[in-house]
Parts: structure tokens; sequence; C-alpha cells
């Protein structure tokens, strides 16, 4: 009996001195909880670091330069339209004197007949895209000291220099507007004729290209024939060069070809039709 006392008294006394069970000092069994999973939508559903509301939960971002309301930092300073009406202005790709110089001793050209857009772009070198705005060509003036070549020759732009260096060599240069329909058969003879429809008739120049054309000393090709003539030595005088007779020139039967303003190939009139397939040129009726 004493042995029994003896251990309920150790046990009362063991009690006396542990703390009470309380909330503080209590915990859940291993494994009694599993982690909670992500609710859906307003049940516990989380932002995911989005935001709550506006365009940040929507992912939808604010498009640059865009300030909020406020007006944006591009528009609140004054400007000068610098390139107003740019994306509309007619664009001639250059081919200097050197180039051409270089293509007519290769024999890529063939001088001793007229040489226009078609002959320019038929050797491959060269590409005119008219749906980028592309109205022909411009002969610049790089290689103008060397250039000997005597010509027939047709652009859509020359500056002063590049007349003179043409008309030194005994040479005739025209510059003549193509409307972007005609364009499109010029550049690519072949692709059009392909297609069995009639060759186009050459629009006249729209209203800001009347002068340039009908002006002698652009050499225009609706200028008058006098009037380039005088131009033809008053350009010799200031340039310091005896001008060649052109009709004095062997080749002038050559130098003297033009087109109609309405033509756009030489020997080909508008309206006929080319088949390549039956090597035929189908004229209009009435046509010569």
């Amino acid at each position: 009996m004493s042995k029994i006392k003896h251990t309920t008294e150790k046990a009362l006394q063991m009690l006396r001195t542990l703390p009470r069970v309380s909330i503080g000092n209590i915990r859940d069994n291993p494994n009694s909880k599993q982690p909670q999973k992500r609710g859906r939508a307003q049940h516990g559903g989380d932002k995911h670091g989005a935001g709550n509301k506006g365009s940040g939960q929507r992912q939808n971002y604010m498009r640059l330069g865009y300030e909020t309301g406020n007006t944006p930092f591009y528009l609140r300073f004054g400007y000068e339209p610098y390139y107003k009406g740019h994306h509309l202005k007619r664009e001639y790709p250059p081919i200097s004197l050197h180039q051409l110089q270089k293509l007519i001793d290769t024999n890529r050209i063939d001088a001793s007949g007229p040489i226009d857009l078609t002959t320019i772009c038929n050797t491959g070198l060269f590409q005119i895209r008219p749906d980028q705005l592309h109205y022909g060509v411009q002969l610049t003036d790089e290689g103008a000291d060397e250039f000997r070549a005597k010509l027939n020759i047709e652009v859509q732009h020359a500056p002063e220099l590049v007349i003179a260096a043409v008309e030194r060599n005994g040479g005739v240069i025209r510059t003549a507007y193509y409307d972007p329909h005609s364009l499109f058969a010029v550049v690519n003879p072949r692709k059009w004729f392909e297609k069995g429809v009639p060759i186009p008739r050459r629009m006249l120049p729209p209203q800001d290209a009347i002068d340039y054309y009908t002006d002698a000393k652009n050499r225009g090709y609706l200028a008058d024939p006098e009037e380039i003539s005088k131009d033809r030595l008053v350009l010799a005088q200031k340039y310091g060069y005896e001008l060649p007779k052109i009709e004095d020139d062997p080749q002038y039967e050559m130098l003297t070809q033009c087109k109609d303003p309405r033509q756009i190939f030489h020997g080909l009139n508008p309206g006929w039709v080319v088949s390549l397939k039956d090597r035929a040129i189908v004229k209009a009726k009435g046509g010569e």
C-alpha cells in the first residue's frame, strides 16, 4: 500500500508543476489540415498580382503616349509641318550618268536606238514600283565629266548639268511624265502583254507638274520645239561647249524619234493589243 501511495503522490506532484492546458499550448494532430486550394471568382479567388479593377486587372494596358486624359507630350508643344503631305509626293529613283555610261559600255543598253523607262527597266538592275509612288527615274550628274555617249534618252527628271552633258555629245534628252496606270505597262511590258488587254493611253501631267514638263529649259515633252532649240544654244554658251548640229548627224533619224504625248511605247499606239503567243498585234478598229 505504501508503494501505491507513493506513486499517486508523485503523479499529483507532477501535475502541480506542469502548465495548465489551454488554447495557447495545444496543437493540431499532424496532417490534420490540408492547405487551402485556390477558389474560383469571388469564392476565394486571387488576383494573381494584377490588382483589383482597372486596366491592370483586365490586362488592357494604355497605348504608348497616352497620359490618362491629359494632352500627350507630342501634342502639348507647337510644331512645324516639315513633312506635311510627304507620303503623297512623287518619287523618282536616281540613275547617274556614270551608271548609264557603264550600262552602254557593257551592252546592257543599246545606244543606237531611243532609250526610255522601259529600256532602263529591262536591264534588270533598276526596279520601279508604281505602288510605292515611283513615277520614273531621275538622271543625276554623277560622272558628267566622263560621259561620252551620244544617245536619245527620255527620263522623268534631269537637272541642268545632266542636260548639258548629254547635248554636249550630240545627244537629245527629254523629260516626260507617266501616270501610275501607264507605268505598270511601261516597267514590265511582257507582263502587261500577257494579260491580253489594250495598251493604255498616257494621261497628261497633274496640275503641279504642268509647269515642269512644259518648260523648254527642262526639255519637257510638252514644250515648244522652237523654244527647246533656243535653250539648247543658250545652255551651250553657258557651259562653254560647241553645240553639235543634229541635222548633219548620220543618226539624225534616231535622234529625232520621240513618242506622242499620249503614247507609252515606241511604235505601238494606245488601244492596240499585243499577243505574245501569236506574235501578232491586234489594232483597234480604224487604227493605223
